[in-house]
């Protein structure tokens, strides 16, 4: 199964220049990646992988950058953490439409994680709910993925604070 799936990482104090770190990723096997410099000191990798499943894809594009990469530090896995309207995109609708829904379904309607000016949802809760009502057409890989990228952010966050799950 194809799974298309975004990790970013921290990088380490004096990391190599942008085009070596480059060559390094794709003769790591992270060829399969579209890869992003914007912030200093950071790299996001967009991956399309094939692979059995979503957790071995995630856990092999992560292992290759971190052998890449000595040092650097997985910030986030995406998809994860998403607004009404990148759910909106996943499922075809409009963001007005997808926020009409959520307003007319609470309070079974998940709990975000993040409740504010802009709202923040885990994926894998949206996409889990919407699968029991059983109208819309979810891609497996996508729900999968959803609940691998929470699950390994969740670990992240609990190594990061010096607690095991």
């Amino acid at each position: 199964m194809e799974y298309c799936f975004t990790l970013r990482f921290s990088l380490p104090e004096g990391h190599a220049p942008a085009d070596e770190m480059m060559e390094v990723l794709a003769a790591a096997g992270c060829d399969d990646a579209l890869i992003g410099l914007g912030m200093p000191g950071r790299i996001a990798l967009e991956f399309t992988r094939e692979s059995g499943s979503a957790t071995e894809a995630l856990a092999e594009a992560e292992a290759a950058v971190l052998n890449a990469i000595p040092g650097a530090t997985l910030v986030e896995a995406a998809p994860d953490f998403v607004g009404l309207t990148d759910v909106a995109e996943l499922i075809g609708m409009s963001r007005q439409n997808m926020r009409k829904l959520m307003l007319s379904h609470r309070p079974p309607f998940p709990l975000p994680v993040h409740d504010g000016k802009t709202a923040i949802w885990h994926l894998s809760d949206v996409l889990e709910w919407l699968n029991q009502r059983g109208n819309y057409t979810l891609p497996v890989a996508t729900r999968e993925l959803a609940q691998v990228t929470r699950q390994r952010n969740l670990s992240g966050s609990l190594q990061r604070y010096g607690l095991h799950a």
